[in-house]
């Protein structure tokens, strides 16, 4: 038969605990988005012709001004021609008619009628060598070729788009914050990111700027951050981001794991003389797992972290894996909050 001391010890609920300790803590607002280029251009011809040469792939870095594709330029070279043509005999027809006026050969409203005449040519000939530029088609901004819809050969109409740019130096994330939380997000602020594609790997980036207007159709503010094209970044990768506002350097923390999911209060199991006892607490900013504790516990209290479920209110309780339990507060806890958020 057992001793009483025997029986107490077996009907004791093993569990794992954590202290209620002081550090900084942080407040944040986190939120998901997806990265986006910060500048994006859709390359469309400006002329129509058959494409002689493609002279880019996509993935390719370009610089603003570099050729992309060379249209087939006859047509428009002979319209240059053309024009100049004009323009040159309508200057020697000027040229002729203001010696003659002199001479009141010719009247002055012939006169002022070729130099209207010449004006409209030699605007002619300008509009020609601009379209005959418009045969090679060059990239409007830095970046990289993100598609390009056009093959040596095919005919391209004006104003198709062939070609889309996206600038990869800088992307951006936006976020659609509820009205309650705009007030707390400012230009400047520091963004930490993690995206879904490389897990482990944070990156840093800043608030840009923070729309003053509510979007009437999500009841929400657009608060766009910016990060820089790192390598490993590309557009189109998902994330989660994290703005912190606030900090607090000597917080009374516990681990979130700690409070308990009964749908009351917010709560915690405090084991005291051996017992596991219910406290009710007012809580704080919640970070990185930890959350902040405003009233009801004391630094050094231990909060039962594993074994919860089985636990009422005087349950006796056996205190295991001590070391076990400190160290895994400060890991376990983050994974559960961001598998909650």
């Amino acid at each position: 038969a057992k001793t009483p001391d025997e029986q107490k010890a077996s009907d004791a609920v093993p569990v794992e605990v954590a202290k209620a300790e002081r550090r900084a803590i942080a407040a944040s607002y986190t939120g998901t988005a997806a990265l986006e280029p910060r500048a994006e251009s859709q390359v469309v011809a400006k002329t129509s012709g058959v494409a002689l040469a493609v002279l880019v792939e996509e993935g390719q870095l370009v610089r603003a001004g570099q050729p992309l594709v060379r249209l087939d330029p006859d047509r428009a070279r002979l319209s240059v021609a053309q024009s100049e043509a004009q323009m040159r005999k309508l200057e020697n027809s000027y040229h002729r008619a203001e010696k003659l006026v002199q001479q009141q050969l010719v009247s002055a409203a012939d006169v002022d009628q070729l130099r209207y005449d010449l004006e409209n040519a030699r605007a002619m000939y300008r509009m020609a060598t601009l379209e005959l530029s418009y045969t090679t088609v060059v990239a409007p901004i830095s970046g990289v070729v993100a598609s390009r819809d056009i093959k040596p050969g095919n005919f391209v109409q004006i104003n198709s788009p062939i070609i889309r740019i996206v600038d990869s130096g800088q992307l951006e994330a936006t976020l659609n914050v509820p009205e309650r939380e705009i007030a707390k997000l400012k230009p400047g602020q520091a963004v930490s990111l993690q995206v879904d594609a490389l897990p482990g790997k944070p990156f840093t980036g800043t608030v840009d700027r923070v729309a003053p207007v509510v979007d009437n159709g999500t009841g929400t503010f657009r608060v766009v951050t910016t990060f820089s094209g790192e390598e490993a970044l590309q557009a189109g990768m998902f994330g989660r981001l994290s703005i912190n506002y606030d900090q607090r350097a000597d917080a009374l923390v516990v681990p979130r794991t700690a409070l308990l999911e009964d749908g009351g209060k917010p709560a915690v199991y405090v084991v005291r003389d051996g017992k596991a006892v219910r406290t009710e607490l007012a809580l704080g900013y919640d970070d990185a797992g930890f959350i902040e504790v405003r009233n009801g516990l004391q630094q050094g209290d231990e909060v039962v972290i594993a074994g919860k479920a089985a636990l009422r209110e005087g349950s006796a309780v056996q205190v295991i894996g001590k070391e076990k339990a400190v160290a895994a507060a400060a890991k376990a806890p983050a994974a559960a909050q961001a598998t909650k958020q």
